[in-house]
């Protein structure tokens, strides 16, 4: 027999969960029927229109969204901003070898007869060095790129958003990585959300 208070905590548990796994799925269902998007301006400077630009052709790419300009017959409006910096980074190595070497020596003797002192001495030092010094320095230019975009419904409601940052890839500059990154991500969340079909045996 199950003690009263574990099975209020249990009916608790089980009438506030689905709340937040409903509100989930109402924008799982809204996502799953979006066909057509527009893409909002991110603003007027060159970086921002070139960002929208590259998004609107990764977004073609996937052949699952029809990419609009008309916003009135549009499922979703992808509203965000982009941003693109440029700096310059320095790379220095430098190395050094140096080799020493030293030498030295010396020898007396003193005599003396009948009130005279004679005496004789010599030495002798050698001392080498040698040094090798190589340093080199470049400068290499990157480039990053950020994009924070999101998915938002015709009544208001945001479905999906995400940011996303990169350096650049191979083929590619900064901006048109970070744009295709952005909609990898909305394709993901997109499969992630479709409900999983039952296999036979269950139905």
């Amino acid at each position: 027999m199950i003690p009263l208070c574990v099975r209020s905590q249990a009916n608790a548990q089980q009438q506030t969960a689905p709340s937040a796994s409903s509100a989930d799925q109402e924008l799982a269902g809204k996502l799953a029927k979006v066909k057509r998007i527009y893409v909002e301006s991110f603003g007027d400077d060159l970086l921002s229109k070139q960002a929208q630009a590259m998004l609107i052709d990764a977004l073609t790419k996937t052949h699952k969204f029809i990419v609009t300009e008309k916003k009135e017959n549009a499922d979703a409006i992808l509203k965000g901003t982009g941003l693109e910096k440029t700096s310059q980074e320095l790379h220095a190595t430098s190395e050094a070898t140096s080799v020493g070497g030293a030498a030295g020596g010396h020898s007396g003797s003193v005599s003396g007869t009948n009130g005279s002192v004679s005496g004789s001495s010599s030495g002798g030092f050698v001392a080498r060095s040698a040094g090798i010094a190589d340093s080199q320095a470049s400068t290499e230019t990157v480039n990053d790129a950020r994009m924070a975009v999101r998915l938002v419904s015709s009544d208001g409601d945001v479905l999906w958003s995400t940011t996303q940052e990169s350096k650049g890839a191979k083929y590619k500059g900064a901006s048109a990585d970070v744009a295709e990154k952005v909609v990898k991500q909305l394709m993901w969340d997109l499969e992630k959300s479709q409900p999983k079909e039952k296999p036979s045996s269950e139905k």
